[in-house]
């Protein structure tokens, strides 16, 4: 058996941040949305005939697939690090980062997920961590702020 070397806690340290309870409810709910929507434009002709037309059945049946997609797009958000930056991925957006350019993070109460100031005076939300994760989302906060410290220490502190 080979004991962890610091090459394993590394690793460890940049795997990427996702929320878990937003996640479970996205997906979820997606499937029941789909589902649900399917089974409209499948029943609805049985219980009114000739009350719509093909393309209201096509629309219910496109709203649902709508929704499922914003829904999914909420449960895919992440945050993957490496050795040089981070790779945020939001709810629409999705933007790379150096950690040079990360001046501290922020994940104070109140605040839905973790933000990370920059040094262009922007903000970048985090949704990978979230606040409805509970503990789980505090110390992934702090592993975030782990990998800031180590990939911003300089030789001399100025």
């Amino acid at each position: 058996m080979t004991t962890p070397g610091p090459d394993r806690g590394r690793a460890e340290l940049h795997r990427p941040f996702r929320p878990r309870a937003a996640r479970v409810v996205s997906l979820v709910l997606a499937v029941l949305v789909l589902a649900m929507m399917i089974g409209i434009a499948v029943l609805l002709p049985r219980a009114a005939p000739d009350r719509q037309s093909p393309f209201d059945l096509v629309g219910i049946v496109a709203f649902g697939a709508l929704v499922a997609w914003f829904l999914w797009r909420q449960a895919s958000v992440r945050a993957v690090p490496d050795e040089a930056g981070v790779t945020v991925r939001n709810l629409m957006i999705t933007r790379r980062i150096e950690w040079a350019e990360v001046v501290s993070v922020r994940f104070g109460q109140g605040r839905p997920w973790v933000q990370l100031d920059l040094a262009d005076g922007d903000t970048l939300a985090v949704m990978g961590i979230q606040r409805a994760d509970g503990a789980r989302a505090e110390a992934e906060a702090r592993r975030m702020a782990t990998l800031v410290a180590l990939h911003t220490a300089t030789p001399r502190d100025d």
